[in-house]
């Protein structure tokens, strides 16, 4: 789920708790949430026109898909008058705040990691607000976003290893 900075920041999600993503006015993007969007679902929380842009958390759905019901409210920003209570046009899904990672995993570090080559994010004009990503996807951004997190826990994993690599030598 891609988000401006001046509109919301991970910083704000982890601070409510829990907010709705209202406001998406893409069909493509509207039947994700309509549709496919369910509570439980993991989501990366990408911070888009940033700098850098990339993930900078993760969230998860706490409630899928309803009707967005701003696009009634003449005095919000993402009204519709094309849009009618009794057949919704647009829709919405509210999520809850998981982690905030150290840093942003950037766009730049995401297409240039392997495994992450067919991520939409990552394609040349795919910037839909609401994206899937496939379960392989998401665990590799998880583990970047991560592993800034705890490079002294990095280190003594690869000294374990390495440690672990020498022969034992027999007492004589």
């Amino acid at each position: 789920m891609k988000v401006e900075p001046e509109s919301y920041t991970i910083e704000q999600l982890e601070r409510d708790g829990q907010t709705c993503w209202e406001g998406v006015r893409n069909y493509q993007a509207r039947n994700i949430l309509r549709d496919d969007m369910q509570p439980g679902d993991r989501v990366l929380f990408y911070a888009s026109n940033a700098e850098p842009s990339g993930v900078a958390g993760v969230a998860e759905v706490s409630r899928g898909g309803y009707p967005d019901h701003f696009a009634w409210d003449k005095t919000h920003d993402y009204y519709d008058p094309k849009s009618d209570p009794e057949n919704p046009t647009w829709y919405m899904v509210d999520i809850r705040f998981v982690e905030k990672f150290p840093a942003v995993v950037s766009l730049d570090t995401l297409k240039a990691t392997p495994g992450l080559e067919n991520m939409m994010v990552t394609r040349r004009g795919m910037r839909l607000s609401v994206q899937p990503v496939t379960p392989e996807e998401f665990e590799i951004v998880l583990a970047l976003g991560r592993a800034a997190a705890a490079p002294a826990a990095r280190a003594k994993v690869k000294r374990a290893k390495s440690t672990a690599r020498k022969p034992l030598r027999k007492k004589s």
